[in-house]
């Protein structure tokens, strides 16, 4: 097996910021090579050995991995050093229904499953803390940036001013057809629909400017917030995409680690 190839982020000195691709794993079919998701339907075994070649390359130990089981709400949750002592039916008990995670803790990677959906991760340099936020468009439409970033406002006393965000690899507007339900739903919650839609033969809507408008609005500098420019949809070679694959596909991880 080769090794895991990662899509790396420059965010900071001091900071892992990646996304795996789909190479350098164990998986096999719509699901190889390179899953750590459990939730897939992939082989248990296939899994343990990505997680572990995964943790090798990131030079952390595979229990300091954390994974999640995203359900597209707008729930968060702060990792702690006590979750690490948990067994891991409690770990997974704290983590169901969470769509994000924040934390201080060093060499400690929080992160995040898509196939399509939005990747963001957030650090804040003053406070030496980070988020890792699931936004697909029910999770965007619902704000769940929004509630991230005032999640790390509350426990560690973040200004948004302060904070750097990369916006990881996702499915593009070009790509991105929705129905009017969707459509209307981004309007009831008063995104600006003349930059982020656009109509074709359908509405397309744009996931990865919407949350960047997010991030704008919430008082994110511009400088500060990075968008990997890579489609999901169209690199489905390299990075896993749920309208791609259909049935039975992996997911790529975002992730992020203070060093």
């Amino acid at each position: 097996m080769s090794k895991p190839i990662l899509h790396y982020y420059n965010i900071a000195d001091g900071i892992t910021a990646f996304t795996t691709t789909r190479h350098g794993g164990e998986s096999k079919g719509s699901l190889g090579e390179l899953n750590i998701n459990t939730h897939r339907g992939d082989d248990p075994a296939a899994v343990e050995t990505n997680l572990n070649a995964l943790a090798n390359e990131l030079n952390i130990p595979a229990n300091r991995i954390v994974r999640q089981h995203q359900v597209h709400e707008t729930e968060n949750r702060q990792i702690t050093e006590a979750f690490f002592s948990l067994p891991i039916d409690k770990q997974k008990e704290m983590l169901e229904g969470s769509d994000a995670l924040i934390t201080n803790l060093k060499n400690a990677c929080i992160g995040v499953f898509t196939a399509d959906c939005v990747p963001v991760l957030l650090y804040d340099p003053i406070h030496q803390c980070t988020a890792a936020i699931h936004a697909g468009w029910k999770g965007t439409v619902k704000r769940i940036v929004r509630a991230t970033v005032q999640k790390l406002t509350h426990v560690y006393g973040t200004k948004p001013e302060d904070l750097k965000a990369v916006i990881g690899p996702c499915i593009s507007l070009r790509n991105f057809e929705v129905g009017q339900e969707v459509y209307d739903s981004f309007m009831e919650a008063q995104f600006e629909m003349e930059k982020i839609a656009q109509r074709y033969e359908k509405w397309h809507i744009n996931l990865p400017l919407a949350n960047e408008l997010e991030l704008l609005a919430l008082g994110v500098k511009k400088e500060n917030i990075h968008q990997s420019g890579i489609c999901t949809f169209d690199q489905h070679k390299d990075y896993f995409s749920a309208r791609r694959l259909k049935d039975t596909f992996g997911t790529i991880y975002t992730g992020i680690i203070i060093r």
